[in-house]
């Protein structure tokens, strides 16, 4: 076992060496690459220990950053789970795929997902953890989910309550157990860390304390906020183990170096202001990818790139051709990890979503799209008249109005969310609060140089009207030739979407 490998994940994570498989190493005959895509559910950049942030310890993501490339400018094209997932999956963006471009319907079976293009190839294909969701694969006619046949039988007693009992890195070594002789694998890592329920105070059994918190600017520097933060920690260091397991069981087999490994989240943190927003918390990912000495080590990548990059970029390392309809709107980012880099094109990325959870009347989404080019965030909200978080007030189960502000139910249950609410009328409380879930104006510019905690708008400022104007054109422009709906003949078709999956709640009918 290369020494460098088991000092960094065994000694800094505390990990056992991993039992004996039975079988040598695989026939190496076919000289494509392998595939091992991780995904992390819900976490901002920059929680990874290779950015320098001290709240978490990661030698497996610092592992696959340092011998490859750490993008500094990663983002998704949506801050919810099912929306960016299906846009990895598709190498299309949201508002292109129906159904799978909101949050927890269906998948309709005519977008060809990456997996499907490597199993006709000739690879091993499979998912553990969580795939594709929330939402109803089989409700669209599909066989399987859409990042492949399931490895879930694998189980695990857990440390802590909030997370899953998916054995993930048992179950990638099923995985490639069952791979027949000579193919290479397509493998895709999907934990349900560090989603939400945390355990409380977890953090105090892990043996942090809460100076070690890194609390971002748009949420308020609390005792209740640090520990929040920290349980977060906890669940992001339990899916860093398992990747470093990972390319462990990979180096015992001899086969990291011809595999390329990717690894990201699907949106940001489920914190107020982060997940379900498209500002930076929302959208800004961790991505770090490595494959043998393809790519040079120790790589920082600036460029902003998109996670709809994703498919393109696992077309044009293994060669495998795509013969669908569908134009992939992403790119390879080869050229940025071969020192190509003028031959990657894109100088912005484009985000949106439609409805998160059932968070408003008539189960009623809030519409968003932004575009970020160079220091800038333009944010556009299809209809500032509704709640951004969700409607302050729910109805209970007799149909009668419940607490006010004791709903926003597009913020996940957490003790970062209670303190916002039940602080409200603090004075150093309140503009955080009102960031989360105040009604916002239909555009927000926000100068990611000076402020990349979006919390103060300059869309309205004179100084910067020619950036707005020309970042308002590029989105416009970008929406129309991509078919987006939201400026098409139809934009409220996204209403029409079923909700498949997850609560359904009641409101109050909005004044007029």
């Amino acid at each position: 076992m290369r020494t460098d490998l088991h000092k960094h994940l065994l000694c800094a994570a505390g990990l056992t060496p991993l039992a004996a498989l039975s079988g040598g190493c695989a026939d190496t005959s076919d000289t494509r690459p392998n595939i091992l895509f991780v995904i992390a559910d819900d976490q901002s950049w920059p929680y990874a220990s290779a950015y320098g942030c001290k709240t978490v310890s990661t030698p497996g993501f610092d592992y696959v950053s340092g011998h490859g490339a750490l993008f500094n400018n990663a983002y998704v094209t949506s801050p919810g789970s099912s929306p960016s997932r299906a846009s990895i999956l598709t190498g299309l963006y949201p508002w292109q795929i129906e159904e799978a471009g909101t949050h927890a319907s269906s998948f309709p079976a005519r977008y060809t997902c990456y997996p499907d293009v490597f199993r006709e190839a000739g690879y091993h294909v499979g998912y553990t953890g969580k795939g594709w969701g929330p939402g109803d694969w089989a409700a669209s006619g599909r066989e399987h989910n859409p990042a492949g046949p399931e490895y879930n039988e694998c189980r695990l007693d857990p440390p802590y309550s909030g997370i899953s009992k998916i054995d993930y890195a048992a179950n990638f070594r099923k995985f490639l157990a069952e791979r027949p002789e000579g193919a290479p694998f397509c493998f895709w890592l999907g934990t349900h860390e560090p989603h939400r329920p945390y355990e409380n105070a977890s953090w105090v059994k892990a043996g942090h304390a809460l100076d070690e918190a890194e609390v971002p600017g748009f949420l308020p520097d609390a005792d209740p906020v640090r520990g929040d933060i920290l349980d977060y920690a906890v669940e992001i260091e339990w899916f860093d183990r398992h990747l470093g397991s990972c390319l462990e069981e990979l180096e015992r087999r001899g086969e990291l170096d011809r595999t390329i490994v990717i690894v990201t989240a699907d949106n940001g943190m489920s914190f107020p202001h982060a997940k379900a927003n498209c500002y930076d918390a929302g959208l800004h990912v961790p991505l770090a990818v490595c494959w043998g000495e393809r790519i040079r080590p120790r790589q920082v990548v600036e460029s902003p790139v998109s996670l709809v990059d994703v498919f393109p970029t696992l077309l044009e390392a293994s060669g495998v051709t795509y013969g669908a309809d569908s134009v992939l709107v992403g790119e390879s980012l080869l050229p940025l990890l071969e020192g190509r880099a003028a031959e990657y094109g894109s100088e912005a990325v484009y985000a949106g979503r439609e409805r998160h959870s059932c968070s408003r009347y008539n189960n009623q989404g809030y519409p968003m799209r932004s575009i970020r080019s160079g220091n800038y965030l333009l944010v556009r909200n299809f209809h500032p008249e509704r709640w951004p978080a969700g409607d302050p007030q729910a109805l209970d189960k007799k149909g009668r109005p419940a607490a006010m502000h004791g709903a926003y139910y597009d913020i996940d249950a957490a003790p970062s969310k209670t303190y916002l609410i039940n602080n409200r009328e603090n004075p150093q409380v309140k503009s955080y609060f009102d960031a989360a879930v105040a009604r916002r104006p239909e555009f927000e510019l926000y100068n990611l140089k000076s402020d990349a905690r979006c919390l103060h708008n300059v869309a309205d400022d004179p100084h910067y009207s020619d950036i707005f104007e020309r970042l308002r054109s590029r989105l416009q422009m970008r929406l129309a030739e991509t078919g987006d709906p939201r400026v098409g003949v139809d934009p409220e078709i996204w209403e029409s979407y079923p909700r498949l999956e997850g609560k359904m709640r009641t409101f109050p009918a909005p004044k007029e």
